[in-house]
Order: structure tokens, then C-alpha cells, then sequence
């Protein structure tokens, strides 16, 4: 099947439904899925947000606008998940506590108020990732209507573009927690350094991107492409990341890649 014979088995399954609550976090995935559910159901859908330390305020505008632009009723709720035993330890099941954490306060939110299903974004290319949050989304009875439907990230794009949705092109987005390696202790203070970084990066210009921390080293990971760039502007760079309380700072050779 093409990406246009998949659309019409995801309506289909999107379609078993009445009412829906979508976990959005304005990024490519759940801004498409939350498109098609409407394209099929109608408007009788919730955007949830969780707002927390993890999710850069810029991106929260983003899902802001996103959510207008689609007309659909946006409800921002707080998962703060330092405060989640296990997660800010940082250990590589991090995920599964977030992700049960977040999930458990939309099904609620669907209970209350009689939402048939809780959806969420994950595409097929997911599968091929160490993602322990997608344990806790099956034992919660979350749905991802985008993996069932055999979707990859490519087609949703593919599929954004054909719709003309704002982030049929937007960058790829993970936690800001995934920016710390293994083992390293989470804290509020970490999160806002690293935040402030990548904003500045971000308004540089670049697309793709990552500021991994290590310590009081920021190690940034541009796209192959952009690292050019990237070095007639490292003095923009280091200035940025010491004002953010970085003492070492180096450009990854390697470029950006996920899980890095």
C-alpha cells in the first residue's frame, strides 16, 4: 500500500470510534493524526498537552497555535515528571514512568468526561527504537492509530504535505531529558540550561538539531550539512551555552542522530 491507500485505512480505524482525546505535543505525528481524526470524526475531539520541565515553552506556543489553526478544543494540563519516582534518576526505563504518568491523567480526563479512546502519535518507525514508553502506553489501552495503519514518519509527511499542515516539514522533537546520557541526575536547573541553548540555536536558524549534556560540557549535534554553518558561528554558540552555565563546549564532528 502507498501513503494514500494507508489514509483511508487509518480513517477507518479512527472512524471505530465516537469521541477522542489526542496526547499532542504539536509535532508532525500527533498535529497529523489529530487532523485525520477530525477529517473522520468531526470536532467531537480533545488536544491534551502536558506542560512539564521536559517540554521547551516555545514548543508549548507551537502547540498552542497548531491546535487553533486546526480548530479543535486544546486543554494544556501539568505532568511535571521530576517529581515521578524513577524518572529523574535518569535511568533507561525513564520513559515508561513518564509516559505512564502522562497517560494516567488523560484516561482519566476521558473517563470524567466520556471520550470514547485516548490516542497517541506513534508511527511504525517507532518499532524500530528503544522506546519503553510504548510498554506503558499498551498497558494503559492507549491507541496509536498512525502505527496500526502502518505509517511511517516519511509518509506522514508525505501525507502533512498533501494536507498542507503546518509541520509537514517541522523538525523531529524528543524531551528535553533525552538530551542527558544514562545515569546522569535530571534537575529542573539542567532542563532550563539546555532549553536556552537550543533556543538560541533554534533561532539561528538551524534545523535539525540536539544539545547533549555532559556535566559542564554541551555537546551540540547539528545536521552534516549544517556544521559548516555551525562553525562560523561557534562563537555565538559557546557565547550562548556559557551564559547558560556551560563551562566546555564542543561540536560533535558526527552530526545530529537520534539517541545519541
Amino acid at each position: 500500500m502507498d501513503h494514500n491507500d494507508k489514509y483511508i485505512v487509518l480513517k477507518e480505524k479512527i472512524g471505530r470510534y465516537k469521541s477522542v482525546i489526542i496526547a499532542f505535543s504539536g509535532g508532525v505525528d500527533s498535529t497529523f493524526l489529530s487532523y485525520a481524526t477530525k477529517d473522520t470524526i468531526g470536532s467531537n475531539v480533545l488536544l491534551v498537552t502536558a506542560s512539564s520541565s521536559t517540554y521547551p515553552c516555545y514548543e508549548l506556543e507551537e502547540a498552542k497555535k497548531i491546535s487553533q489553526l486546526l480548530d479543535l478544543k486544546h486543554e494544556i494540563i501539568i505532568s511535571e515528571e521530576l517529581d515521578i519516582p524513577n524518572f529523574s534518576e535518569n535511568r533507561p526505563d525513564r520513559c515508561y514512568y513518564c509516559k505512564g504518568e502522562l497517560f494516567t491523567l488523560i484516561n482519566h480526563i476521558a473517563e470524567k468526561e466520556g471520550y470514547d479512546a485516548v490516542f497517541e502519535g506513534s508511527n511504525t518507525d517507532d518499532s524500530n527504537d528503544f522506546r519503553p514508553g510504548r510498554k506503558a502506553i499498551k498497558e494503559l489501552g492507549i491507541i496509536s492509530p498512525l502505527h496500526e495503519a502502518l505509517l511511517s514518519k516519511n509518509e506522514i509527511r508525505k501525507l502533512s504535505r498533501r494536507f498542507k499542515l503546518p509541520t509537514a516539514d517541522k523538525p523531529s522533537y524528543a524531551c528535553l531529558a533525552s538530551r542527558f546520557p544514562y545515569g546522569e541526575a535530571i534537575t529542573k536547573e539542567k532542563l532550563e540550561r539546555v532549553e536556552k541553548v537550543e533556543f538560541r540555536i533554534r533561532n539561528l536558524g538551524f534545523s535539525q538539531f540536539r544539545v547533549r549534556s555532559h556535566g559542564d560540557l554541551a555537546r551540540i549535534e547539528l545536521n552534516a550539512h549544517e556544521l559548516t554553518k555551525g562553525w562560523k558561528n561557534r562563537d555565538i554558540l559557546v557565547s550562548t551555552c556559557k551564559k547558560a552555565g556551560f563551562t566546555y563546549v564542543c561540536l560533535d564532528l558526527e552530526g545530529y542522530r537520534t539517541g545519541a
